[in-house]
């Protein structure tokens, strides 16, 4: 049975705004990360998205219930999901560690939006549309010059540059595993929540040894213990209830082309706050982020599903979805973070 009343159609504002509000929060990662010196990349990553999992589950646990079933016939989704999940951060602040923030971040943010799209043509058989294809190109060739711009320290070595290259590329391949997982798992019927809170429950609960082992130094300052618990409840926890509204409104190619705005932000952080100076080609590789941005913004609805033309996303409108779960119902009824 689905909700009564008008859905929200792919790549609507309110699902562009949702996307683009957990790219700023998400920006913010790497400048909090400097406030922990004494804390790896391992103990950041599992603290940020093993808790920040956890979390999306325990407001999820409702749907979870009620999605039980959808989730047991889809068990591979979920796992591979999860397996994402776990993996992205420890390779995301990784690459971020060894190839400075903003390397390791461009890197891993701009791969993601290919990698997604690989997926899509794969799983779905689908063409991307033109105007994707316009504002991906946009945003690796704005991805690129910020790379360019040598902002962030320098790595010590060419070879730790290198690995960074490398984790980062993980990293954007597995974010774009686990925005495919999910996105399928509602085009399956399973709910939003449900979707998020199985896939990052699961994956938050595979971080969870690694912060056993790593997190140490988290605990040995109150600024080290602070930086934890904002990576945990606002860029992870809050941004990815954010993501997971925004992929019930857009395809995950575009939601993953959206998140470019990441490294933008994450660039003029670190001159703001850390103190680092942005020459004139990387501003110029904000502008060109900038425009790829309005470009996917702005594009005709159905362009936004590919060349066909066609309707809503896999993930709208689902047959076989609880009423509760979509959109057009409201959303989940479990409390929003801050309530």
């Amino acid at each position: 049975m689905r909700a009564a009343g008008p859905r929200a159609a792919p790549g609507t504002p309110a699902g562009v705004a949702a996307v683009l509000t957990t790219a700023v929060l998400w920006g913010t990662t790497g400048t909090a990360a400097t406030f922990a010196p004494g804390a790896g990349p391992l103990a950041i990553g599992a603290a940020a998205l093993g808790i920040g999992g956890l979390l999306q589950a325990a407001i999820a646990l409702p749907a979870l219930r009620r999605a039980r079933t959808g989730l047991r016939s889809h068990r591979p989704l979920v796992a591979a999901g999860a397996a994402a999940v776990a993996v992205y951060p420890l390779a995301f602040y990784s690459s971020m560690h060894l190839a400075g923030v903003a390397i390791g971040t461009v890197v891993s943010l701009a791969s993601a939006p290919l990698a997604s799209g690989v997926l899509e043509r794969v799983l779905e058989r689908r063409p991307l549309g033109r105007w994707w294809m316009l504002a991906a190109a946009l945003g690796t060739t704005g991805s690129t010059l910020l790379c360019l711009s040598g902002t962030g320290r320098t790595a010590g070595s060419a070879g730790a540059s290198a690995a960074g290259v490398g984790l980062g590329l993980v990293a954007g391949a597995a974010y774009a595993l686990y925005s495919c997982t999910v996105h399928r798992l509602m085009g399956h019927g399973v709910g939003r929540a449900a979707s998020m809170g199985a896939v990052f429950g699961a994956g938050g609960a595979l971080l969870l040894p690694v912060l056993l082992l790593t997190g140490a130094p988290l605990l040995a300052s109150g600024s080290s213990f602070a930086v934890a618990a904002y990576m945990a409840l606002v860029p992870m926890f809050l941004g990815y209830w954010l993501f997971g509204l925004g992929l019930t409104r857009l395809r995950p190619s575009t939601a993953t082309t959206l998140t470019l705005a990441e490294p933008a932000v994450a660039a003029l952080l670190a001159v703001a706050v850390v103190g680092e100076r942005l020459p004139p080609v990387g501003w110029a590789g904000l502008g060109v982020l900038g425009t790829a941005l309005v470009v996917l913004a702005l594009a005709p609805g159905g362009d936004d599903t590919g060349e066909d033309g066609g309707g809503a996303s896999p993930g709208a409108g689902a047959p076989g979805r609880d009423p509760r779960d979509s959109p057009a119902a409201g959303g989940v009824p479990v409390p929003r973070p801050g309530a």
